[in-house]
């Protein structure tokens, strides 16, 4: 029986044109958020299975690919529940590793301490454009900064990457989930319900709010609370008006602090940006993850149609380690559609080195095919990249299937001379 070629499905081989691409998106990423003062972290793919599952994670942690016990620890006919078969599991994000490992060497790290962690993640998920069970992501997080000094630097180092790689014209949409609670709190619904409300209100943007609307009632929820809440939504613009206004509707249920915050952010971000973008007040965004606490955003690029990144505020997650809970913020770029849009929109990496190719004729004496690797060195010692193949009968469409990968420059050397 033959083996089987293609990948698993949801995971794929990447070509040397992606990979290109890949390691460019990569080289950029890293350079700005040095700039920025991030510094590279890694950890390990594995992590404990009770860590990813302490629902923290939200859906994701219905995600999870989990790894079976090993040696004598399976024991398959004694077992009766999961934990007597599963130990660990493929991490699913990158901030439950992130925290796991400050908590673990916060004694010897810097306070605050930004950190840049770039890994691939695993999710048992539906594979759909942009979307696979194996990717990359990139994540920049600040730990120990309690000031919204970290989102403004978060926000102004993911921008400025994203303006570097020749991103325009998309938006950063910004909320906090203590202005959802105090949405919820002031329309009546009873606290142990938020979740059940925000879930809805997070698909706003698939079903409209009078979908919204009619998914409460049809959860139950007493008609008036409905009403109350859906009218918050109602001429609430996406700029810093749209913060006034929330404000003023919530009155008591929103402390002054957190929409001073969010101003705040959005002014600081809007007056000392690189980037072609902008910022917009969205009372709608609600980010799955539990574990966020404060203000949460999100990238939207006009081209992909959905979120290309996210993040926000987890002050409470280090504390689930340690028992001391540390101000923490992250946001992560969507590695893999971004990398998807520039292939689609056929980018050629800036200031690409020179691409040369020396086809050498089968039978080249040695003295000859020695001269020309020489001549080779010489030309990679000057910053050029220089292939080196034998020449095809065909050299034809050899070439032809060379200039697709951008070589642009041929010499060619026969057995008669060197040419």
């Amino acid at each position: 029986m033959s083996l089987i070629k293609k990948p698993v499905t949801g995971m794929k081989d990447i070509m040397p044109r992606e990979m290109e691409i890949r390691d460019y998106v990569i080289r950029v990423i890293k350079e700005t958020y040095a700039s920025f003062g991030f510094t590279s972290i890694e950890t390990p793919c594995v992590e404990d299975i009770q860590n990813i599952s302490s629902k923290q994670g939200g859906e994701n942690e219905k995600l999870i690919f989990k790894i079976l016990k090993r040696g004598e620890k399976l024991n398959l006919e004694t077992a009766r529940t999961e934990a007597d078969l599963v130990d660990m599991g493929l991490r699913y994000d990158l901030t439950v590793p992130l925290v796991r490992f400050y908590s673990n060497n916060q004694n010897n790290l810097p306070n605050p301490f930004k950190a840049l962690q770039m890994g691939n993640v695993w999710r048992a998920d539906r594979p759909q454009r942009g979307r696979y069970r194996q990717f990359m992501q990139c994540d920049i997080d600040i730990l120990g900064e309690a000031s919204n000094l970290a989102e403004i630097e978060l926000i102004l180092a993911t921008t400025t990457t994203l303006g570097r790689l020749g991103f325009k014209g998309f938006e950063i949409r910004i909320n906090e989930r203590r202005i959802l609670k105090a949405m919820a709190a002031y329309a009546g619904f009873a606290e142990d319900m938020y979740d059940t409300v925000f879930i809805i209100l997070d698909k706003m943007d698939k079903i409209g709010l009078a979908g919204v609307k009619e998914e409460l009632l049809a959860e139950g929820f007493a008609a008036d609370s409905v009403e109350k809440y859906c009218a918050l939504f109602d001429g609430v613009e996406n700029t810093l008006e749209g913060v006034r206004k929330m404000q003023e509707q919530l009155g008591e249920y929103l402390d002054e602090e957190i929409s001073q915050s969010i101003t705040e952010i959005i002014e600081s971000v809007e007056k000392t940006k690189r980037a072609d973008f902008k910022m917009v007040f969205d009372p709608t965004l609600v980010r799955g993850m539990s574990y966020y606490t404060g203000t949460i955003f999100e990238i939207a690029i006009p081209e992909f149609g959905g979120s290309c990144g996210g993040g926000g505020r987890y002050d409470k997650m280090v504390g689930r380690f340690t028992g001391n809970d540390v101000p923490a913020c992250g946001f992560s770029i969507g590695f893999e559609r971004i990398v998807l849009l520039l292939c689609e929109s056929g980018f050629r990496i800036p200031d690409k080195k020179t691409m040369i190719a020396y086809l050498v004729e089968k039978g080249l004496p040695t003295g000859e095919l020695a001269r020309v690797m020489d001549e080779a060195m010489k030309e990679r010692e000057q910053g050029r990249q220089v292939l080196v193949a034998r020449m095809n009968k065909n050299k034809k469409f050899q070439k032809e299937q060379l200039m697709a990968e951008g070589y642009t420059e041929f010499r060619e050397f026969y057995r008669e001379a060197l040419k």
